[in-house]
């Protein structure tokens, strides 16, 4: 099996050795490291053994019965290799941990394995890894960054209010007068373009909010002034920027009957709505309440923004050759974490990329900035943890822990073993030189300001599709 290469499918398995011998380590280009090393003989030849005894009652050999041929039969057979493989297989995970340990590199990446002479003196096996890489940090502490205070406004207190109105309003059904903008109309509607049907324009008893733009721009006004019974064409254009490849820019036309129209009677804003929207018994009350939280969540938006700010300009001034695999296991994580969000509000990914007519490709590779920036903002803060000789106590392992057995509602002892003890003391070394450059920062406080343009700036501190300027 000399020069055989392979990439081996490492699974949990026993140990079937007693002892390896790292024999050297040597580092290469492209943030490459060899481990070379020896597995002894009788380790090799017992897995062998275990390899034979699991699978000799398949092997049929002709003149002895089924699960009695010896090895030595098979291995004439069918190669002196027949069982290496499964050896290996059962060896290598257990070998390559220990040989990891000893030579003390950090892998990032699964091995690629290349099989030396199998002799007297043993296995020798060469495995190539890409390790961590080397980073080099500019100023981590004392960052200047500016922080956006914003404080509640009336408002924002006014539109709260009013989304518990509608919240908490009355449906009136209306059979005297025609749809009026702010009437949700009960429609059947099918469209078409150039009078042939397309896939998604039908639909029957749908409410629709007049005056919401959540249709085609058009087609809510074109609903405006009819009566319920009335059957009447819809003629719209399909935005360019549409989502369905086949119909942006299309002219179509809808065939609607208008079924039913509705208004939502809205309650008087009073002690008696906070009495009937809130656990409050008076409206000032209520307001004090609506107040806190929109501020609480300003100061949440702010932190995030002054966060997203200091650690991009903390991962501008580092330096790091960042194997592709780094980057690419973030990609994979991000984009099963999204697909698992998704599942868990009823939506497939199949249905999802569908719609929009994506491919897992595409939305792999628009999740790639963000797994770049993840693995840098990491890898720097891991830098940090190391220059500043951050520890972390059993007792804080032990809190968190306890905390995430809370979060993912499972027994201690359970996330004990889900959650590797030294990644779980890694994370927290993590937080904690996060928490060094955030109190170390030079924080320059501006007051937020109402804006007028759509925000695409995740350090602006706004509320995306807010209307705003920056400077």
């Amino acid at each position: 099996m000399k020069g055989c290469r392979r990439i081996f499918p490492f699974a949990a398995a026993g140990r079937y050795f007693n002892t390896m011998a790292l024999l050297k380590v040597t580092p290469g280009k492209d943030n490459k490291t060899e481990l070379r090393l020896s597995i002894p003989k009788a380790d090799f030849d017992a897995a062998v053994s275990a390899a034979y005894k699991k699978n000799v009652g398949k092997i049929n050999v002709p003149g002895f019965r089924k699960g009695k041929a010896p090895k030595s039969i098979i291995e004439k057979m069918y190669g002196k290799g027949f069982f290496y493989e499964e050896a290996l297989d059962k060896l290598l995970p257990g070998v390559l941990t220990d040989a990891l340990k000893e030579s003390g590199i950090e892998a990032v990446s699964r091995p690629d394995i290349e099989l030396g002479e199998i002799g007297d003196e043993g296995v020798e096996v060469i495995a190539n890894y890409f390790v961590k890489p080397e980073v080099i940090l500019g100023e981590y502490k004392n960052i200047e960054t500016e922080k956006i205070i914003r404080a509640v406004s009336d408002e924002d207190i006014a539109l709260e209010l009013e989304n518990a109105r509608q919240r908490n309003g009355r449906t009136i059904e209306v059979s005297d007068r025609a749809a009026q903008s702010g009437d949700t109309a009960v429609i059947d509607y099918e469209g078409s373009v150039d009078g042939v049907p397309f896939d998604g324009g039908k639909a029957d008893g749908h409410h629709l909010k007049l005056g919401s733009n959540s249709f085609i721009p058009g087609f809510e006004d074109q609903i405006i002034g009819h009566s319920i019974g009335d059957s009447f064409d819809v003629n719209v254009t399909f935005p360019e920027e549409y989502h369905a490849e086949e119909l942006k820019g299309k002219a179509a036309c809808f065939k609607v009957t208008l079924n039913g129209i509705e208004y939502t009677e809205l309650p008087e804003l009073d002690d008696e709505f906070a009495k009937e929207a809130s656990d409050f018994d008076t409206l000032d009350a209520y307001k004090a309440d609506i107040k806190a939280n929109i501020q609480k969540r300003y100061d949440s938006q702010s932190d995030n923004a002054f966060e997203n700010a200091l650690l991009s300009k903390l991962v501008s001034g580092m330096t790091a050759d960042i194997p592709a695999c780094m980057i690419d296991d973030e990609v994979e994580h991000l984009y099963n974490d999204y697909t698992y969000r998704m599942q868990s509000q009823g939506i497939s990914l199949d249905m999802y990329l569908n719609y929009t007519g994506m491919t897992a490709e595409k939305l792999k590779e628009e999740f790639r900035p963000q797994a770049e920036r993840s693995v840098k903002v990491r890898l720097a803060l891991e830098k940090i943890a190391k220059l500043e000789d951050i520890a972390i106590g059993d007792g804080e392992t032990d809190e968190e822990y306890a905390r995430l057995a809370s979060e993912y509602k499972i027994e201690d002892e359970k996330a004990r073993e889900y959650f590797d003890r030294e990644l779980v003391a890694n994370d927290l070394k993590i937080s904690k030189a996060l928490k060094l450059v955030k109190d170390s920062a030079k924080i320059n406080e501006k007051p937020f300001e109402p804006h007028s343009h759509e925000c695409d700036d995740e350090n602006c501190g706004c509320h995306h599709g807010e209307d705003h300027d920056h400077e």
